[in-house]
């Protein structure tokens, strides 16, 4: 059954695109649902391997895309994707699971997955994929506005005014992706480096092979070296079985490397190697790995200044430097801020009323700020907006934020932050008088602590689950993280 109750795998609008679900847990269901709610997408919901092979069958329509389970009762997420492929061998498939070990990434691929996500994953996560995978939209679905679209926003890297970041951008994009080399994507923090990097393989020949993605300044220089390269089982101690790396599981694909410019020393020597050889070692092994990957490099760095303090290398630095995509932030993409706002508006509403209008002193307040975040923020700041559904709250943020201020004045938008353990009371001052009923107040803070889940949540993951690793990449107190998670529920 769908989410409206009709009938699983009924016949949808000409239009409309369906997604088949299979997750046999009712609250990952929700979830998932809720993140991938969009008007010309319908949703459909299997509980397990047999009912999804069932919805295949006979002379029903297909859906456009498959999100499934690893772990299911009765018949397993792997084992139905392996008959899916039999019959089905150009359906696009995302498999999810709860144990994201290397050994089940590389079977979910050698079973035929066009990507694999860890759960819990984040919104964004959920749509690159989708995105990535999903079939062109029809003409009157609510899609990504042109303006954002990445392959009309490859700009000439020489020259780095706006107007040319629409000039010519289908044959440049279309050079760039078919000529398998190295690229170096420049740019803010948030002003879209991935979303370039999945359109560049998305067009290029690899485009039906895995797209992988590590994040260089989230994890200590150890273990991105054994998630890049893999290990041998015995090359130190927890290493019990082999485990290949990000290089092998993208064999024939694309390689996101993102944060490059936060890569270690040593680290960029053996990359180098890699690029120039497609060989490497793992660790602990005693035979080179060949591999046929493309490289993607994205940074918010100045490179050029990181070679001249010798915090990289400039042999790397000109081995990755053959194309060079720089992609202006922002504040100097003004035509695309308010097609981007509505965009968000659309993607993150989840109530059945229409969605907040931009007013005229929202639009003006929206094109006046400089959006140091990029798009994030602006993407953010919808998602808030849909949360409160008051256009001035919004006005008043946008100001504060302009001003400099963590909190707004009337602190009708931050919610104070619990006391707890390694917490520093704010000094007390007389409670503002506040004009926001109290439902709205509790869907401020059911959004903070959403984000806070979240933000927890990736922190363990990328710190494999240890706490104290987890409390540093958030920059906080590690009896705090504790605290949080308790008061969460996480763990």
């Amino acid at each position: 059954m769908n989410a409206n109750g009709r009938a699983l795998a009924s016949l949808p609008a000409p239009d409309i695109r369906r997604i088949l679900i299979a997750e046999d847990e009712p609250e990952i269901r929700d979830y998932l649902l809720l993140a991938l709610k969009r008007p010309d997408v319908v949703i459909d919901f299997a509980e397990n391997g047999e009912e999804v092979l069932s919805s295949l069958g006979g002379n029903q329509p297909l859906p456009s895309l498959l999100i499934m389970d690893v772990a299911m009762p009765r018949k397993d997420g792997l084992a139905t994707l392996r008959d899916i492929r039999r019959e089905h061998p150009a359906l696009p498939v995302i498999m999810l699971s709860g144990l994201s070990s290397t050994r089940n990434i590389v079977e979910a691929m050698k079973s035929g997955a066009n990507d694999f996500l860890a759960k819990p994953a984040s919104h964004e996560a959920l749509w690159a994929a989708v995105d990535q995978l999903l079939p062109s939209a029809p003409p009157n679905s609510t899609s990504l506005p042109d303006a954002f679209l990445p392959d009309r926003r490859v700009p000439d890297a020489s020259t780095p005014d706006a107007g040319a970041w629409r000039t010519g951008f289908e044959p440049l994009l279309a050079r760039v992706s078919r000529s398998d080399v190295p690229v170096l994507l420049e740019g803010e923090t948030g002003s879209g480096k991935e979303v370039v990097a999945r359109q560049i393989h998305s067009k290029s020949l690899r485009a039906g092979q895995v797209f992988l993605k590590l994040n260089c300044a989230a994890l200590p220089a150890e273990l991105v070296e054994s998630e890049l390269f893999g290990y041998e089982r015995g090359a130190f101690t927890g290493a019990f079985r082999d485990n290949p790396g990000k290089f092998e599981l993208a064999n024939g694909g694309t390689l996101l490397l993102d944060e490059i410019g936060d890569m270690d020393l040593k680290l960029q020597a053996k990359l180098l190697q890699v690029l120039q050889d497609q060989e490497f070692l793992r660790l602990g092994a005693r035979e080179p790995t060949r591999i046929d990957v493309r490289v993607i490099a994205a940074t918010h760095r100045d490179l050029p200044r990181q070679v001249a303090k010798g915090a990289f290398r400039e042999d790397l630095y000109y081995r990755l430097n053959i194309i060079r995509i720089v992609i202006p932030p922002l504040r100097e993409r003004r035509d695309e801020v308010l097609p981007l706002a509505s965009f968000f508006l659309q993607k993150h509403d989840r109530e059945a009323s229409p969605v907040p209008p931009i007013t005229p002193e929202l639009k003006t307040a929206i094109l006046e700020h400089l959006w140091p975040g990029n798009v994030r923020e602006l993407e953010n700041l919808m998602r808030l907006y849909l949360v409160v559904r008051d256009p001035s709250m919004i006005v008043e943020e946008l100001r504060n934020r302009a001003l400099g201020e963590d909190r707004p004045r009337g602190g009708i938008l931050v919610a104070r932050p619990e006391e707890g353990p390694g917490t520093m009371a704010a000094p007390a001052r007389p409670n503002p008088p506040t004009t926001v009923p109290p439902a709205k107040w509790a869907r401020v803070d059911e959004a903070r602590k959403a984000a806070e889940r979240e933000a927890i949540v990736e922190a363990l993951n990328k710190s494999r689950w240890n706490r104290k690793r987890a409390a540093e990449l958030l920059g906080t107190d590690y009896k705090a993280l504790l605290y949080k998670m308790k008061k969460l529920r996480i763990g």
